[in-house]
């Protein structure tokens, strides 16, 4: 088929026609190269809206965090403004109706080597409904490789309909280690690129060793998940020598979350004697924290079937606040385990005069006194985990656009600003150990929003400023 174009001629046989049809019948010879280009996929019919489109259509086809940062780039330069892009980010991906159901096996590589998990997608999974996610780590990582074990179903530690992450650790990358943090982050996030996930409703769970290592992720990483669930596990294993962890161990990070713990009365290596004492500091201390001792049980979950209607409903009822009001993280820097929702620790400094802040790694117990007549007790003070390198801790409570802070070691500091938490169009006002440090309006920022949903792959947790505080001269 022939396209004419301006300056051809018409061809012979067609009638002239005169006043308004002449004109309309020029404009439609004007409008015919310029209509055919477009359907040709040359020229795009809607200008406006479809350097917008395109980029986010990149940004969510982006496979890691690392691709999505560089897509984030044509977000910020198509044009669309604040509110629009939050708007988009709240609304997220289109998931695909396709996506596996059943036991889906998969893999990932990293420095430390491969890495196997898998996910138990319910058969009705739908791609418009949001599912609550299970994290859970397994028991006995001393075996020298981290392969699948049975099915990879969660077999019958099921509850509720939700998709189940089930990864695996062995004896070079055990739960209690960097290479583990690490390799959750990617698989949670892999998991919300394929899977509508509810990323509120994202919960740690363990059994024996995944249980004692569901507390560290605790202490480490608590950003991405809503609640622990150890069973069957026990946090002191954490503090034995012969694991050799070498990161420190933070319990104030607890406070964040809240916890439900199941130990047996019966269990020869973690009876809830012994655990108790401690449960007992950490709900003092201010952790929230469900304790569902099972006194006839060893090493085992024979109880789940009495213990499953509680547990799922505890997950139900506390679902993760992704802006909360207050927040308490103490980080030595390691890698990514500086951060804790809206708050970055960015540099440490010498400590300056005594802690302001209660510590819960200070437990306070009580031993036996020798001597005869009746046995009596005395009580003891001793660090639940040693420290061999310095740490800085910021508790953080936020009252409308006031944030307080108050610090220790801390010399430099990032709050990240959600527009669903505070009223961008009003100053924001930072008080830190009682002396303020920042009066202002945080100028809404596409570039920044976009930065930290690349990273974050969320949602509900959307930050569009930044608040850096230096707290030393």
């Amino acid at each position: 088929m022939m396209v004419f174009g301006l300056g051809e001629q018409k061809p012979q046989g067609v009638k002239r026609w005169s006043g308004r049809a002449a004109g309309r019948a020029a404009i439609a010879r004007a409008w015919t190269p310029i209509l055919w280009l477009a359907l040709a996929g040359s020229i795009p019919l809607v200008r406006a809206q479809a350097p917008v489109d395109a980029a986010f259509e990149r940004f969510w086809a982006a496979r890691t965090p690392a691709e999505a940062a560089v897509a984030a780039r044509a977000v910020t330069e198509s044009g669309a403004n604040f509110a629009q892009v939050v708007a988009r980010l709240k609304q997220g991906r289109a998931y695909s109706a396709q996506a596996p159901r059943g036991i889906v096996r998969l893999s990932h590589r990293t420095a430390a080597g491969e890495f196997v998990y898998t996910l138990d997608v319910p058969e009705t999974y739908h791609p418009g409904r949001r599912y609550q996610v299970r994290v859970h780590l397994h028991g006995g990582v001393s075996r020298p490789e981290g392969t699948v074990r049975g099915s990879g179903a969660i077999g019958a530690l099921a509850g509720a309909e939700q998709i189940y992450v089930i990864p695996y650790a062995w004896r070079d990358a055990p739960w209690w280690s960097e290479a583990q943090l690490q390799n959750l982050r990617a698989i949670l996030d892999a998991v919300k690129r394929t899977y509508n996930v509810d990323e509120n409703r994202v919960v740690v769970s363990g059994v024996s060793d995944g249980g004692t290592g569901a507390y560290y992720i605790a202490m480490r990483d608590t950003t991405p998940f809503a609640s622990f669930l150890p069973l069957n596990g026990f946090i002191m294993v954490l503090a034995s020598e012969s694991l050799g962890i070498r990161e420190e161990l933070f319990p104030n990070g607890l406070r964040n979350k809240a916890f439900f713990v199941v130990n047996g009365g019966r269990d020869p290596l973690y009876p809830a004697a012994l655990v108790e004492p401690y449960v007992r500091h950490l709900q003092r201390g201010g952790v929230t924290l469900d304790y569902e001792p099972q006194p006839d049980a060893g090493h085992n979950t024979a109880w789940w079937p009495q213990v499953k209607d509680a547990f799922e409903d505890f997950v139900r009822s506390h679902p993760r606040d992704p802006v909360p009001a207050a927040l308490t993280w103490e980080t030595d820097l390691t890698e990514g385990t500086n951060r804790a929702h809206w708050l970055v620790i960015d540099r440490l400094t010498a400590p300056a005069g005594p802690n302001p802040l209660p510590d819960l790694n200070d437990f306070v117990g009580e031993r036996a006194r020798p001597g005869g007549g009746t046995p009596r007790t005395v009580p003891i003070a001793r660090p639940l985990f040693p420290r061999s390198r310095p740490s800085g801790r910021v508790d953080l409570v936020r009252e409308g656009n006031t944030i307080r802070a108050t610090t220790r070691g801390v010399a430099e500091l990032t709050l990240l600003i959600s527009p669903d938490a505070f009223d961008l169009a009003r100053p924001i006002t930072v008080v830190a150990d009682g002396r303020p440090v920042f009066a202002g309006r945080v100028e809404p920022s596409v570039a920044t929003l976009m930065k930290w949903a690349a990273r974050d792959n969320d949602r509900t947790m959307l930050f569009g400023g930044e608040i850096r505080v230096s707290l030393v001269p």
